[in-house]
């Protein structure tokens, strides 16, 4: 044995036999390390897969995908119900002003009015109903964004004004 490798070597070959062992103790450490891992792994996937079949899963997938789908058609269908009802609300009469007065007065009360009914951009009627004992008259003054071409009475700049005002405090 003295023709042997090991004897050539010029160190005690006890050395390599115990770096070997170190070596092969940090493996099996790694390999312990990885099989807790991968069982891990494995609870939480039977978990998952508890109670259902790969057929099962892959129909309860198909089925949330339906429903985004549904959703989204049903929030497009919204979307064009509000551009339609944003439309809508800009032309309706959302601002009024009331004023009752006494046309005649002594002739029985506030039983006339003049009523302002205007849009977003302040444009609408001024409604003037007056009343009398016989007859009742109604006059109806366009009001563009503000403004009217023909004078306006007392009751009416003031029916204006109030409704001009809802539109500040809201």
């Amino acid at each position: 044995m003295e023709n042997s490798i090991l004897n050539q070597l010029g160190f005690d070959p006890i050395f390599i036999i115990l770096a070997l062992a170190v070596i092969v103790l940090i493996l099996a450490v790694l390999v312990i390390v990885q099989i807790v891992k991968s069982s891990k792994l494995a609870k939480k996937y039977d978990r998952f897969m508890r109670g259902r079949d790969a057929e099962s899963l892959e129909e309860v997938f198909a089925q949330a995908f339906d429903d985004i789908h549904m959703l989204q058609q049903e929030d497009q269908k919204t979307k064009d119900a509000l551009k339609v009802i944003n439309k809508v609300l800009k032309k309706s009469f959302h601002k009024t002003g009331l004023v009752k007065y006494d046309a005649f007065p002594g002739m029985g009360g506030k039983s006339s009015f003049a009523l302002a009914l205007m849009n977003q951009k302040s444009s609408g009627y001024i409604l003037n109903a007056v009343h009398s004992r016989d007859t009742c008259y109604v006059y109806v003054k366009e009001v563009i964004e503000g403004e009217t071409e023909a004078p306006l009475g007392q009751e009416e700049e003031k029916a204006v004004k109030i409704a001009l005002k809802r539109e500040r405090a809201e």
